[in-house]
């Protein structure tokens, strides 16, 4: 099964390839949006990473369910904002206690998942190559906590990841948010490392969402599925900002 696996991967690594060049994507650009990671089974949610501050010593909690609405469910959510037929569900509660056998420890309060480690094909680790792209697609709905969303790619240190708020402006209901590669922000252990370096389109590894905000309470986030996207019909219905510009959740700009 392993071995069926790893040819499989690599044969549509060799089909994706083959239709790059033969479709001159690199000359015109590509000719659609790019899947990153979807929410659509039981394993692609089970396969994910999910981490909280119980790692050092910390009391939050979090968890990543697998979700299929149910027809009463659905009814429940507008005919403009349609539930999707699965998605992942990532809750918790947020605790800010301090380990009292872990003196060391000072800060708490966080959780987050991110996509799970591709596995190898016959053209080496996979990636994914976002480089003729101008934006990352994520649909979601968000109860309007500040979460943000993490990309981790080739680096010199492992442990850095670009990171970008997360402003959903319709809390509660489904909607896609849009976010810029090129204003992500290079981080280490939630801190903004310098010198900044660009991301590295052509070697990412996984993406994810954490929420560091250090509220005390629960929390509560679904996510459908992720992309990556040139599409203006999709930039101009997830409402998102002009650009160069960022707005918060009121629609007020923002400097980043």
């Amino acid at each position: 099964m392993l071995a069926k696996g790893f040819l499989a991967r690599s044969f549509d690594e060799l089909k994706r390839r083959s239709s790059i060049a033969w479709n001159l994507d690199a000359v015109k650009g590509p000719s659609g949006p790019r899947e990153l990671y979807d929410f659509h089974s039981a394993d692609s949610v089970s396969n994910c990473i999910v981490m909280s501050d119980t790692l050092i010593g910390g009391s939050s909690t979090s968890h990543l369910d697998f979700i299929t609405p149910t027809s009463s469910s659905s009814a429940q959510i507008s005919a403009s904002t349609p539930a999707p037929s699965s998605y992942a569900r990532f809750y918790g509660h947020i605790s800010t206690s301090l380990p009292s056998d872990r003196l060391a420890i000072q800060r708490t309060g966080y959780a987050a998942f991110r996509t799970p480690d591709q596995p190898p094909t016959a053209f080496g680790r996979s990636v994914w190559d976002i480089d003729p792209y101008t934006y990352l697609a994520l649909r979601v709905k968000s109860d309007g906590r500040a979460y943000y969303v993490n990309v981790q790619t080739e680096s010199v240190e492992p442990t850095d990841l670009h990171q970008h708020r997360l402003f959903a402006k319709r809390p509660g209901q489904w909607e896609t948010v849009l976010i810029r590669w090129n204003d992500f922000v290079r981080t280490n252990h939630g801190f903004v490392v310098e010198p900044q370096t660009e991301l590295l389109r052509q070697r990412v590894h996984t993406v994810g969402i954490g929420l560091t905000d250090r509220v005390e309470g629960p929390f509560e986030l679904c996510i459908e599925r992720v992309w990556a996207t040139n599409g203006a019909e999709e930039k101009a219905a997830a409402q998102g900002t002009q650009d160069g510009e960022l707005k918060n959740r009121k629609g007020e700009k923002i400097q980043w």
